[in-house]
């Protein structure tokens, strides 16, 4: 009862025709080659679970997959910076989460060239205590951070905005993410907004989601 109040909202992102094309053309590739090893699913277990990944990070910008896509752009960060240059104006400050830490450095990427100060922790942050305490203290109004790197053990009240890029299989893990803001000392509304590419396998991740959290209640 102490929490202020948390809204949630997902936002659908579509594909530029490019990210499309290729998109599609991937999965074609990959359901054929999946569907020829589900008869042995342990076996093949590791196989299948990489082409999943490959279409998530499909999902997120082409250049994850291949470097060679590069001059395709990244139809969620355009769809993320429509969302966080208004935040940012209004003097507010944000969490961006992703699984994919290729994806987090594109967007450092592109806040670095707008000129946009970051703080940065993933997995491999060594002096993790330091990282936090400059985004708790400094000035810097956007926070990059791996899901899994920032799944527990984190306060940071500071921030009021959540924008989750990817979905992740296990809700948990994704509600833990979004508590680091919604949490005791938190004094504004949290705002979460979970970017879901259309059309792709992450609406099949977040139907996942959905059947865990409807098992789970």
């Amino acid at each position: 009862p102490e929490l202020p109040p948390k809204q949630e909202q997902v936002v659908h992102v579509e594909l530029g025709a490019a990210h499309r094309a290729l998109y599609d053309t991937v999965l074609q590739r990959e359901r054929q080659k999946v569907l020829g090893l589900l008869e042995d699913l342990d076996r093949n277990r590791f196989i299948v679970f990489r082409s999943l990944t490959l279409l998530r990070m499909m999902s997120l910008a082409p250049s994850l997959v291949d470097a060679a896509h590069a001059h395709i752009a990244p139809s969620k960060l355009s769809a993320l910076f429509d969302q966080l240059d208004a935040v940012i104006a209004e003097g507010h400050r944000a969490l961006v989460f992703s699984q994919f830490t290729s994806f987090l450095q594109l967007a450092a990427d592109r806040l670095t060239e707008r000129g946009i100060r970051h703080a940065w922790l993933d997995g491999s942050t060594r002096d993790r205590d330091r990282v936090v305490r400059g985004l708790r203290e400094g000035d810097a109004p956007v926070f990059l951070i791996s899901l899994k790197a920032g799944g527990f053990g984190l306060t940071l009240t500071e921030a009021d905005y959540v924008f989750l890029l990817d979905p992740w299989w296990n809700p948990a893990a994704e509600a833990q993410a979004v508590d680091r803001a919604h949490r005791i000392w938190q004094d504004r509304t949290v705002m979460v907004y979970r970017l879901i590419a259309d059309g792709t396998i992450e609406e099949k991740v977040m139907a996942l989601q959905q059947r865990k959290a409807r098992l789970f209640q």
